[in-house]
């Protein structure tokens, strides 16, 4: 069967290839599925596009070059194996696909049937709030504490979300404006910028004087992860919600003696680290994350569609990843119509 496939073919380099899907029967647990939209992550696949990801130059890697890209996959069940549950053929289904015009996918992966009544586009973007959602299940939440949220890209400003709707009050941190002004359009009651001086003393005031009870990196940097330490009260917690790929120097006890100082929590937030689904009773997992997404976005308690600049076919490409990369104030958020 021949498909289309994404392939990050080298630094800076992506191309449109048509290859070949494996022909024969399924395997026991395989769905085949026919995509029908795609969602880049600016996050991941940028990083491993320009190559600011290590391992994409070291051999067997889970991104080495060529890579083929994506996790963001709505499509239609079009066949599936003989112990396939979690779907059945002509069902729409949500998964972690990668961006193909059709592919095999095991069952042991996340598949979640989509809403009928739910634009397949907004589905697919939803793949960014369930890295988002993962501050929900790491922090610990205790009465009305104010949050600081740095960096109101697409995943920071679907965390600031997710704050605001538990009741948070959220401060969204961003040097952009354009960036601050789509965070309030999405319904971030307070958003603040500037230098890193400015911020602090911002935050500083709007929380009485005490910092943010929480605060998240959603940039991934290290230097944000200090300039988010520095704003968080006595007794609170630092999430980590980017992953830190990009060097930066410095002394590691400015960080260690902080925290030691001020009885600050440190937070890994890696979405990956919850099970597939639920092993024990309704404990936390991809599975119930995704069902909850879905929920809050049908409930209107989550703001999805004003991130969502681009409907383009998955020959631009190209112009998506540059975009995105170039142009953030005009490419907020991608996704690739397959049909």
């Amino acid at each position: 069967m021949q498909i289309r496939q994404v392939v990050v073919t080298g630094q800076n380099q992506v191309v449109l290839e048509e290859a070949e899907l494996e022909e024969g029967p399924l395997g026991p647990d395989e769905l085949l599925i026919e995509t029908q939209y795609t969602f880049i992550s600016a996050g991941t696949e940028l990083a491993n596009y320009t190559g600011r990801e290590p391992k994409v130059f070291q051999p067997g890697q889970w991104c080495t070059y060529p890579w083929k890209s994506g996790y963001a996959n709505v499509g239609v069940v079009r066949a599936v194996g003989e112990r396939v549950t979690r779907a059945r053929p002509g069902q729409r289904v949500f998964t972690y696909g990668n961006h193909a015009s059709a592919l095999r996918y095991s069952q042991q992966r996340l598949v979640v049937p989509v809403p009928e009544e739910m634009d397949g586009v907004l589905a697919a973007a939803s793949r960014m709030a369930g890295v988002a959602a993962t501050v929900l299940f790491v922090a610990e939440i205790r009465e009305n504490p104010w949050v600081a949220v740095f960096g109101l890209g697409m995943v920071g400003n679907l965390a600031a979300q997710f704050f605001q709707a538990r009741g948070c009050r959220v401060i969204g941190v961003d040097p952009v404006a354009h960036r601050r002004e789509l965070a309030g359009r999405c319904g971030i009651e307070t958003t603040v910028g500037g230098q890193p001086e400015e911020v602090q003393a911002q935050i500083l005031e709007l929380t009485g004087g005490e910092g943010a009870d929480i605060t998240v990196d959603a940039v991934g940097h290290s230097g944000v992860v200090m300039q988010a330490l520095r704003a968080t009260a006595r007794f609170g917690q630092i999430i980590l919600l980017g992953t830190p790929r990009v060097s930066v120097p410095g002394d590691l006890t400015d960080l260690l003696s902080d925290v030691h100082l001020r009885m600050i929590t440190v937070r890994g937030a890696l979405e990956w680290l919850l099970p597939m689904y639920p092993d024990i009773g309704k404990r936390p997992s991809q599975y119930s994350k995704q069902q909850m997404i879905f929920d809050w976005i049908q409930r209107g308690k989550l703001q999805l569609e004003p991130l969502i600049s681009h409907r383009l076919p998955p020959t631009q490409i190209r112009e998506a990843y540059e975009g995105l990369l170039h142009q953030p104030e005009t490419y907020t958020g991608v996704a690739l119509v397959w049909e």
